[in-house]
C-alpha cells in the first residue's frame, strides 16, 4: 500500500518539462520574416497601387502585356531554360565521374569544380569579355579557322554558354548526394540478369539519381531567371532580360512601381517552378534532407519520366551498343577533364593579365609589370572597398553562422509540429531570384535609413547566404552522435564543459565550412551591393562592376587576382577543415 500511494504521489507531482529546443530557430525565423517575407509583401503592394495610393493592376499588365516586357520576359525564360538543359546535359556525367573516384583524386577533382563557383560571375564574364573580344585570344584561334570574331560577343549563344559556365558547378554540387547514394551493385546486379551497360543506365542509374538532376534544375533555373551581370557584359540588345529592366527602372528612371511589378512578375515565375518541383520530388529534396521523399509516386510527371527511362533503355539494347567498362571510364574521365578544363580558362585566364603593362587588355600579356598592382594600392577607393567587402564578408559570416546554427539545431533536438514550416522559410531565399530580394530590401530599408549603410549590406548578405549555412549546419548537426553529451554529462560534466571539450571539437569542421561559406557568398555578392549600397557604400564587387561598365583596365584584373588570392585562403581552409574532420571521424 506504501509503495502504490508513493507512486500516486509521483504521478500526481507536476512534471517539470525544459523549453522545447525549437524556439532556438526563433531569431532566424524572426530575421527572416521581417527582411525577407515584409519586404517581398511590402514589393507586392507598390506594384499594385498607383503613386498617390490608389488601387491599379495596370503595371501587372504592363509588365506581361504584348511589346518590350513580353519579349524580354520571353527571352529571360528561353535563355534560364536553355542554360538549365545545358547545365543538366553537361554536368550529370561530370558529377557521376566525381561520384566514382575517391580519396585524393576527388578532394582535388572538387576544388577544380568548386573554385569556378566561388569565384565571381563578375570575374568571369570580364575573363570571357577579354578572350572573346575581338582581339581576344580565342577570337584570334576563331578567326583563324575561319570564324568572325564579331560572331563571338554579343549573341544569344554566347549569353547561354556564359550562364551555363557560371551555373554549372552548382548543378554539378546538387547532383553529386543523389549520385553517391545509388548502389553501386545495382548495376552489376542489372548486368548480371543481361542488361547491358547503356540499358543500366536508363533503367536504374537514371531513375534512381533524378531526384538530384530536378532538384539541380530547379535551382538554376530559378538562379537563371535573375540574371544580369552576364547579359550585361557578353550580351547585346537582343539579349535583355528582366533583370536589367528591373535595375533600369529603379536605378535609372526611378519607376518605382513598374521595377516592383516586374520583380513580381519573377518572383512568381520562381514560385511556380517551386511548386510543380514541390508537388513531384518534395521542396526538402532540394537540400537533400530526409524528407527528400516524392510527394506521390504515381505522380504522371513521374510515370511518363519512368515510362521514358525504360523506353531509352529497350533503344540501347535494340542497338545492342555494349560498350566495355575500361571504355566508359575512358570517355567518362576525358569528357571530365575537358570540361573541368574549360570551367578553369575564365578562372586563370584573367591571372597574367593583371601583370601586363600596357593600359589594354591582352592575353597572353605582351609585356610584364606591375604596375596595376601599385596602382590598385595606391588608390583610396580601391582600397577601402577591398576593406569594406572583408569586413562585410566576416560580419556577414558570423551573424550567418548564428542564425542559421541555431535554427539548425532547433530542428535536430527540437519536435513541433513547426519545423517544416520553419525548414521551408530557412530555403525560401534559396529559390527567390537575388535580384527580388535586393529590390524589396531596397524599398524597405530606404524607409528606415539602412541604404548606404554597412548595416544594410550585412543584413542583405545574410538572407541570401542563410540557407546554404543552415543546410551545411543541418547536416553537421544530424551527423553528429548526441549520444556523446549524456555520456559526458553523466561521468560529471557540465553542461559548458560538454559543449566545449566534447561536441565543438567534433563539429569544428562543420562549423568552419558554415563560416566560411557564409564569408564567401557574402565577399562575392554584387546584386544587393548594387541597390542597397546606394553607391556610397562600395564593396569590391561593386567598384568592379562600375570599373568595367566605365573603362576596363588592368586594375580590374589585378583586383580580380586578389579576390581569387582571399577566395583561395578561404576555400583552402575550409578544404583542411573537412579533410581533419573525415580524420576524426575515420
Amino acid at each position: 500500500m506504501a509503495e502504490l500511494s508513493a507512486s500516486a504521489d509521483l504521478s500526481a507531482a507536476p512534471v517539470r518539462r525544459g523549453i522545447n529546443p525549437v524556439w532556438l530557430a526563433a531569431p532566424g525565423v524572426l530575421f527572416l520574416i521581417v527582411f525577407m517575407v515584409l519586404p517581398m509583401g511590402q514589393i507586392f503592394n507598390l506594384s499594385v497601387h498607383e503613386p498617390a495610393g490608389e488601387l491599379t493592376w495596370r503595371f501587372m499588365e504592363k509588365a506581361m502585356s504584348p511589346g518590350l516586357y513580353a519579349r524580354v520576359l520571353g527571352m529571360t525564360f528561353s535563355v534560364s531554360l536553355q542554360v538549365t538543359l545545358w547545365c543538366i546535359l553537361l554536368g550529370y556525367p561530370l558529377a557521376l565521374w566525381l561520384a566514382r573516384i575517391e580519396g585524393r583524386r576527388q578532394r582535388l577533382a572538387a576544388f577544380c569544380i568548386l573554385l569556378p563557383f566561388w569565384t565571381s560571375a563578375l570575374i568571369k564574364n570580364f575573363s570571357w569579355m577579354v578572350l572573346l573580344g575581338r582581339t581576344g585570344f580565342i577570337a584570334g584561334l576563331a578567326e583563324k579557322i575561319g570564324i568572325a570574331p564579331d560572331a563571338l560577343l554579343y549573341s544569344n549563344t554566347t549569353v547561354v554558354f556564359a550562364m551555363a559556365h557560371t551555373m554549372l558547378p552548382l548543378a554539378v554540387i546538387t547532383m553529386l548526394p543523389a549520385l553517391q547514394q545509388v548502389d553501386a551493385r545495382l548495376m552489376q546486379a542489372s548486368a548480371t540478369l543481361g542488361a547491358t551497360s547503356g540499358q543500366g543506365f536508363w533503367t536504374v542509374m537514371l531513375p534512381l539519381s533524378m531526384r538530384g538532376i530536378s532538384a539541380a534544375g530547379l535551382l538554376t533555373f530559378v538562379a537563371s531567371l535573375g540574371f544580369f551581370i552576364t547579359p550585361s557584359l557578353v550580351g547585346g540588345p537582343k539579349q535583355t532580360m528582366l533583370g536589367q529592366l528591373i535595375i533600369m527602372q529603379i536605378n535609372q528612371l526611378q519607376n518605382w512601381q513598374q521595377g516592383a511589378a516586374l520583380a513580381v512578375v519573377l518572383l512568381i515565375s520562381a514560385l511556380v517552378a517551386v511548386f510543380v518541383f514541390d508537388q513531384v520530388f518534395g521542396i526538402s529534396s532540394v537540400a537533400g534532407g530526409s524528407g527528400a521523399a516524392p510527394r506521390r509516386h504515381d505522380h504522371p510527371i513521374r510515370r511518363f519520366g519512368i515510362w521514358l527511362s525504360e523506353g531509352l533503355g529497350r533503344i540501347s539494347r535494340a542497338i545492342g551498343g555494349h560498350m566495355s567498362e575500361r571504355t566508359g571510364r575512358i570517355l567518362l574521365s576525358t569528357f571530365a577533364a575537358v570540361t573541368v578544363f574549360v570551367l578553369l580558362v575564365p578562372v586563370v585566364a584573367f591571372i597574367p593579365m593583371a601583370f601586363e603593362d600596357s593600359p589594354n587588355l591582352f592575353f597572353p600579356p605582351q609585356t610584364l609589370s606591375m604596375r596595376w598592382f601599385h596602382e590598385l594600392f595606391a588608390s583610396p577607393l580601391w582600397t577601402s572597398a577591398i576593406i569594406r567587402s572583408v569586413g562585410i564578408g566576416l560580419a556577414t559570416a558570423a551573424l550567418t553562422l548564428v542564425v542559421g546554427g541555431l535554427a539548425a539545431l532547433a530542428l535536430v533536438k527540437g519536435k513541433s509540429k513547426a519545423s517544416t514550416a520553419i525548414f521551408l522559410l530557412f530555403l525560401a531565399p534559396m529559390v527567390i531570384p537575388p535580384i527580388a530580394l535586393a529590390v524589396s530590401l531596397f524599398y524597405l530599408f530606404a524607409q528606415i535609413g539602412l541604404v548606404a549603410t554597412n548595416l544594410g549590406i550585412i543584413i542583405g548578405h545574410c538572407v541570401i547566404a542563410v540557407p546554404i549555412v543552415f543546410v551545411i549546419l543541418l547536416t553537421t548537426f544530424k551527423g553528429y552522435d548526441w549520444r556523446l553529451n549524456d555520456v559526458s554529462l553523466t561521468l560529471g560534466a557540465s553542461k559548458l564543459q560538454t559543449w566545449r571539450k566534447v561536441a565543438l571539437p567534433l563539429m569544428k569542421g562543420g562549423l568552419v565550412a558554415g563560416f566560411i561559406t557564409g564569408f564567401l557568398q557574402s565577399f562575392e555578392e554584387l546584386t544587393v551591393a548594387l541597390f542597397v549600397g546606394g553607391g556610397l557604400k562600395t564593396t569590391l564587387p561593386r567598384q568592379m562592376w562600375d570599373s568595367i561598365n566605365l573603362q576596363a583596365t588592368p586594375v580590374i584584373a589585378a583586383a580580380s587576382v586578389i579576390v581569387l588570392l582571399i577566395v583561395l585562403v578561404f576555400f583552402a581552409a575550409m578544404e583542411l577543415a573537412q579533410i581533419k574532420r573525415g580524420a576524426k571521424k575515420g
